[in-house]
Parts: structure tokens; C-alpha cells; sequence
């Protein structure tokens, strides 16, 4: 699956002469926790909900009333965006996004094609695919087994599924030449495929 079935389609986006109190006060009524920052369509930076306040001074401050609301009508989102912007374009690879967003530690990548945005994709949306790749949501027995990480060893494991109907499998890393595999079967002898893993020799270590 590609990051254009997941993303958000046209998200908000706002300029960079944006107040900084306007946007938060967009953040707060439109439930957002990044907007992205646009000229003419381009992508600029982008702020969070975090940003916002660390840009806002303490209650602790010293400044009186005046001051301190003479300061914030000052102060845009040009002046406390995120720059360069980590992004992603629409046709890569789900998995692809969340490798980019552990590796940058982000919670929110902007969708990027021909240098215009065209979405953005947060961690609920990466979960979402998740709960859909795992086939969470179809019922069914998850069976974890514990095989030799080498050719063939997907084949002989599905081959104990009929007639059951695989719904989905997934691996974990390999470690010292064993691969742990998933699997979540339903359907027709779905409580049986433990026992017929097992027939064939293969080591199952959870059944749920």
C-alpha cells in the first residue's frame, strides 16, 4: 500500500505571515496538531502545537499585559517554523513513511509531489494501516512461529492453513539464523492451524 491511500487529502495549510496566536487558536478549534506552512502553493515549514507554545513566553514571565501582547502580535509562524521540512511523496511505500518518521523522529510527515502538497501523514494514520495490514479487525486465530530464516520456510508454514483462509502474515527480524512469522488465519479449522503447524514440525510459540 502507498502513502496516497493513508494521507490526508488537501490538508489545511496556512502562510508564513500567519500570527502566531492565530494558529493556535486554529490548532485548538480545529483539533490539528501540525499545519504546514505554504507561499503560493510551496511548501515552506511547518509547526506544531509544540512549537507554539515554546514560541509563547512563560506565565513566569516579567513583561506586563501590554508588553506581552505587543510581543505575540509580532511574532509569525516564519519566525518560529520548522526548516527544512522532512516529507514524503505519495507514491512510496507505507512502510517507507514509517521508517522515515522513526528515523527522524517526527509524528507527522507532509506529502509532497512536484514540490506542492498534496496531503500529510501522522502516526493515527500509520496505526490505521497497521490495524488493516494485521487483519485486526476480520477476527480470526494469530499464530506466531518460530522457524529457520532460510528459503522455503514461508511455503511449508502456509502450507498447514487450508482450510483456513490466511488473512495476513508478518515477519519479525531475523536473529542467529531464526525468523519469527505471524499469522492470522480464519475461517473453516481456523482453531486447528496450531495443531497442524505443529504436524508438520514447525515450533509455534503463541497462539491467540
Amino acid at each position: 500500500m502507498l502513502v496516497r491511500d493513508w494521507m490526508t487529502k488537501d490538508p489545511h495549510t496556512v502562510p508564513p505571515s500567519t500570527p502566531v496566536m492565530e494558529a493556535m487558536q486554529l490548532l485548538r478549534e480545529a483539533g490539528y496538531r501540525r499545519l504546514p506552512v505554504v507561499r503560493d502553493g510551496r511548501l515552506l515549514g511547518i509547526v506544531t502545537d509544540r512549537d507554539l507554545k515554546e514560541a509563547t513566553p512563560s506565565t513566569a514571565t516579567s513583561l506586563s499585559v501590554y508588553e506581552l501582547n505587543y510581543l505575540l502580535s509580532k511574532l509569525t509562524l516564519k519566525d518560529v517554523m520548522r526548516t527544512p521540512v522532512v516529507t514524503i511523496g505519495p507514491e512510496e511505500a507505507i512502510e517507507q513513511a514509517a521508517l522515515t518518521m522513526e528515523e527522524h523522529r517526527v509524528s507527522g510527515l507532509p506529502v509532497v509531489e512536484k514540490g506542492a502538497i498534496v496531503g500529510i501523514l501522522t502516526i493515527t494514520d500509520l496505526l490505521r494501516a497497521f490495524v488493516d495490514f494485521l487483519g485486526l479487525r476480520e477476527g480470526g486465530r494469530r499464530v506466531t512461529v518460530d522457524m529457520p530464516d532460510a528459503p522455503g520456510s514461508l511455503a511449508k508454514a502456509a502450507a498447514a492453513a487450508p482450510p483456513s483462509n490466511v488473512e495476513a502474515i508478518v515477519t519479525a527480524g531475523a536473529a542467529d539464523g531464526r525468523r519469527h512469522l505471524v499469522f492470522r488465519v480464519a475461517g473453516e479449522g481456523a482453531d486447528g492451524f496450531a495443531a497442524r503447524l505443529e504436524a508438520l514440525g514447525i515450533t509455534v510459540v503463541d497462539v491467540r
